[in-house]
Parts: structure tokens; C-alpha cells; sequence
């Protein structure tokens, strides 16, 4: 019975699991040029989303719509990865690739790919 359930949590481990859809156009950022690139700035989306990335290692993202902030700390990774940990016990990471036309595109953990508009 423990094997059973041991292979059923591991079958709904893997379906559920989506790998990251990247491009062949697609480049990764090495981890010190993406830390020097975001450490200390924020960047703003097509759809009014503004993520900011705070020297000490925080992190605020305000949404456009709500008009409301999740907030967390962020730690930039191996292979283009930048993982937050929100406060609200959440955590995501996202790959940061720049597409074939130099543009900085965040890529969710489902797939989603969301293009920066601007950098500052």
C-alpha cells in the first residue's frame, strides 16, 4: 500500500510539474551579468507591472490593475534563474532570457512569457 502511494505522489508530482518554454532564439543571462543588471532597479511590463529589485535583496512587484504589491526577497540563480520567496510564504522562480531582438523577457515557471517593456 506505501508503494502505492508513494508511486501515485510521484505521478501527480510529474504531471503537474510544466517545464519552462523557452525559445531557440532565447539567450541566458549569466548569473553575475543578470544580478548586475536588476540588483538596485526595476523593470516595467507591457501591462503596467512594475517588478523592483532592491540592493539588500528585496523585492516588490505592483500590479497595474489592483493597484496592490506583493512583496518578498529575491535570489539570483544559476542558468537566467531569479527566485523570490514572498512573504506570504509563496515562492516562484523565472527565467530571465533576452529574446532574438536583445528585449529582456521573464519566462514563468508555466511557460508565460512576459516581454519588459522598459529597464531603470
Amino acid at each position: 500500500m506505501l508503494r502505492l502511494l508513494l508511486a501515485l505522489c510521484l505521478v501527480t508530482t510529474s504531471v503537474v510539474a510544466e517545464p519552462v518554454m523557452r525559445r531557440d532564439s532565447d539567450r541566458e543571462i549569466g548569473l553575475q551579468a543578470l544580478d548586475n543588471r536588476l540588483r538596485g532597479r526595476s523593470i516595467a511590463f507591457y501591462d503596467g507591472g512594475v517588478s523592483e529589485f532592491y540592493e539588500d535583496g528585496r523585492y516588490t512587484y505592483t500590479y497595474a490593475d489592483e493597484g496592490g504589491t506583493g512583496y518578498g526577497y529575491y535570489e539570483v540563480t544559476e542558468d537566467s534563474t531569479i527566485c523570490i520567496e514572498f512573504v506570504n510564504g509563496f515562492t516562484r522562480c523565472d527565467i530571465y532570457v533576452l529574446d532574438n531582438q536583445d528585449r529582456l523577457v521573464v519566462i514563468t515557471e508555466k511557460g508565460d512569457r512576459f516581454p519588459v517593456r522598459s529597464e531603470g
